[in-house]
């Protein structure tokens, strides 16, 4: 299938636009046991906040808490009876995994700022029509749940939508792009149609006038 006949007319593939990182790689299932696990951790955290009422801060505080005695108590008896201290693994971000977040962050948050400006200068007729369409759905999503819940369907999707994606992208691309010149086709005929008939009509009103 040529490039033609992809969505925007893209050359790059899914993974190079999502920055060709570990990012990446955990949102395509590059990396299927840690995407599996952070899924996994997702749902499983959305049922916990469902189902028992915790708060987040609840929640976390409980199980620091509860962390941090067994801890401290293991750390103290393996001292007086002379065992081995709890094996703790040594946690940190590297340096590649954050400057890769941030790049990431970065590329995304200029984009949108070139969009908005690009929307604001009423460049981009067709992005204006993507975005408010965007912010309807986001406002009609956000009357109806909370944003907790948001938070948890937005990350689960994050998971997968993308990943099925690249997996069935000629047959998404093609139905999409079928739909697309649908619209275009109708957009026109009304514009045709209506549009430009109101236009003229206006036009007449204000010489008469």
């Amino acid at each position: 299938m040529g490039s033609s006949q992809k969505l925007f007319n893209r050359e790059r593939t899914l993974h190079q636009i999502l920055g060709s990182g570990q990012v990446a790689d955990l949102i395509l299932w590059r990396k299927k046991n840690q995407t599996l696990m952070i899924l996994l951790v997702t749902v499983a955290s959305w049922i916990v906040f469902e189902r028992s009422g915790y708060t987040l801060l609840s929640l976390v505080s409980n199980v620091l808490l509860l962390l941090v005695v067994i801890l401290f108590l293991w750390a103290k008896s393996a001292a007086i009876l002379n065992r081995p201290a709890p094996p703790l693994p040594e946690l940190h971000l590297s340096d590649e995994m954050t400057n890769e977040m941030a790049a990431f962050i970065q590329t995304r948050i200029n984009n949108l700022f070139s969009v908005s400006q690009d929307i604001a200068l009423g460049k981009d007729s067709r992005m204006f029509l993507k975005v408010a369409a965007s912010l309807l759905l986001i406002s009609i999503v956000g009357g109806i749940t909370d944003f907790l819940t948001l938070a948890y369907t937005s990350l689960f999707i994050v998971l997968t939508l993308p990943a099925l994606y690249e997996r069935y992208e000629d047959y998404i691309d093609t139905f999409i792009l079928k739909c697309y010149n649908k619209l275009c086709q109708l957009y026109r005929k009304i514009n045709e149609e209506y549009v430009s008939k109101i236009q003229y009509w206006i036009l007449e009103k204000k010489k008469l006038s």
